[in-house]
């Protein structure tokens, strides 16, 4: 039965694209099919805004001829009449079509009753308003700019749940149907936009760093690897821009970012695509704190700019920026949501195998990395209201100073907001001598089998030797601030092309 229902689908699909292709060899006979020398004066979404105020009588006397263009979302055919919706980057407007009204020399009235959806056309007419008072287009001349050979997807209104692959594999299908996601990408682009402006405004400066490196470094993650055939090198897709970065605070770039892409050989899940975007930045003469500081000041900024507001509403919670963030060491985090253990416990080894063995987590490990195996495990889903988590073990921070009171912790932050991680930032590593012994580490762990251990990178020693001064650095997930922003549940509806494995 199911065999027969997708055949009839297959065969309806295939009529309709036939029917298409006639129709645009008819109007290929007429002239140029593409033509290019059409040329818009007004968007939809602002004749929508800047005639909201005036009504029919005050819209007659402006007499006022717009020339726009825009895809067919909508048509409805009354007889005599013709009513059209068309939809263009900022929004869609009504064009309204009379039958004893030639559109143009060569394109009567039935050539418009013609028309499918999904067609970009060109029009030109006066601003009026309906008897219902909506903002409208009657139109005096209208022109086929791109036939659409292919139907519009059944449910026009956004593509169901069961398409969500489609969604993601067909991303132009996605905006075309989904108001939606198209307004989630404009806010993906004004946080990207409302970043640099915070940043450039503070003194920072923008600059690019390779994507290719000799050496996968500045991330505990596990790389892309290449090949460059002109010079027989292997080489490495970026897994992070920290290294070169730091190299320019050196060289006395003191205030610096990079709005970078990053790519990670690593699974694909709701929080996590192999090629993402980061938000990088490292400022001279400053530690984690003010890091901390900045990044709370930052994230209002963006909220009241783009959604007018301190609070975000995610997933039918509702979290208030406007508060001082909540600031929580990692041993305090783990005992506020696990009362049942000490801090005892959690700070000696052999109770912490067993709480590890307990969980079902690795345990041949040391003391840190335990603690943060239990963390990630037990604590960080839990944090919802802004939270920052501070203090993290020496063991996982190989780029960040060491606290002045307990060598074996970090001056490092992560940030959390709604049970998932935005931002991490440190007080950087400066001392040489510290960060050689720390990559010899590294490597060791790397030829131990450690696919996400750094690399020795003796060039970056180097630049250490010459003098990093006092600084801190942090990187944001863009991504996964979009998601916050727009209320998504995956990353792959803020990324527009995510990685998919290719259909069969």
């Amino acid at each position: 039965m199911n065999r027969i229902k997708d055949n009839v689908t297959q065969n309806s699909a295939a009529d309709l694209l036939a029917q298409r292709r006639v129709k645009w060899a008819e109007w290929s006979k007429q002239g140029n099919a593409y033509p290019n020398d059409f040329r818009r004066d007004s968007l939809a979404g602002d004749l929508l805004s800047g005639y909201a105020q005036d009504d029919a009588e005050t819209l007659n006397k402006k007499n006022k001829c717009v020339t726009l263009a825009g895809r067919i979302i909508l048509k409805r055919d009354m007889g005599k009449t013709i009513f059209i919706d068309i939809q263009d980057m900022s929004g869609k407007i009504q064009l309204y079509i009379k039958k004893d009204q030639r559109a143009s020399p060569a394109f009567d009235f039935d050539t418009v009753k013609n028309l499918d959806l999904g067609d970009i056309i060109g029009v030109q007419g006066l601003l009026f308003r309906t008897k219902t008072q909506q903002l409208s287009i009657r139109v005096e001349t209208v022109c086929l700019l791109c036939k659409s050979l292919r139907p519009l997807p059944d449910k026009f209104h956004g593509l169901s749940e069961l398409d969500k692959e489609q969604r993601y594999r067909q991303r132009y299908l996605d905006l075309i149907s989904d108001e939606k996601t198209r307004k989630t990408f404009q806010i993906r682009s004004q946080l990207i936009n409302g970043i640099r402006q915070f940043l450039n405004k503070a003194g920072y400066v923008e600059v690019e760093t390779p994507m290719m490196h000799l050496l996968p470094g500045g991330a505990l993650a596990r790389p892309f690897a290449t090949h460059h055939n002109a010079l027989d090198l292997a080489l490495f897709l970026r897994v992070a821009p920290e290294l070169y970065l730091k190299r320019l605070v050196v060289g006395g770039i003191e205030k610096v970012y990079e709005i970078n892409r990053n790519f990670r050989n690593e699974g694909l899940s709701t929080r996590h695509n192999p090629e993402f975007t980061m938000l990088e930045f490292y400022e001279a003469y400053t530690d984690y704190h003010d890091l901390m500081d900045l990044t709370e000041v930052l994230l209002r900024q963006l909220a009241t700019d783009i959604l007018g507001g301190t609070t975000l509403n995610y997933q039918g919670e509702h979290y208030d920026l406007s508060k001082p963030f909540l600031r929580l060491t990692v041993l305090e985090a783990i005992l506020k949501f696990n009362p049942q253990w000490t801090l005892q416990d959690i700070t000696a080894l052999n109770v912490l195998q067993k709480i590890a063995e307990a969980l079902k987590l690795p345990t041949n490990d040391s003391i840190g990395k335990l603690q943060f195996a239990i963390f990630e495990e037990t604590v960080e889903q839990k944090l919802k209201v802004p939270t920052f988590i501070t203090q993290y073990p020496i063991a996982v921070s190989p780029l960040a100073r060491r606290n002045d009171k307990n060598p074996q912790l970090a001056d490092r932050f992560e940030l959390y907001i709604a049970g998932r991680e935005l931002a991490n930032g440190f007080s950087e590593l400066n001392d040489p001598a510290d960060q050689a012994n720390r990559f010899k580490a590294q490597s060791e762990a790397k030829a131990q089998g450690d696919y996400e251990a750094m690399a020795y990178d003796q060039d970056y020693i180097t630049a250490l030797e010459y003098g990093l001064p006092p600084t801190a650095g942090e990187g944001m997930g863009i991504d996964r601030l979009t998601m916050l922003f727009t209320d998504s549940t995956s990353i792959r509806d803020v990324i527009l092309f995510p990685l998919m494995r290719p259909q069969r």
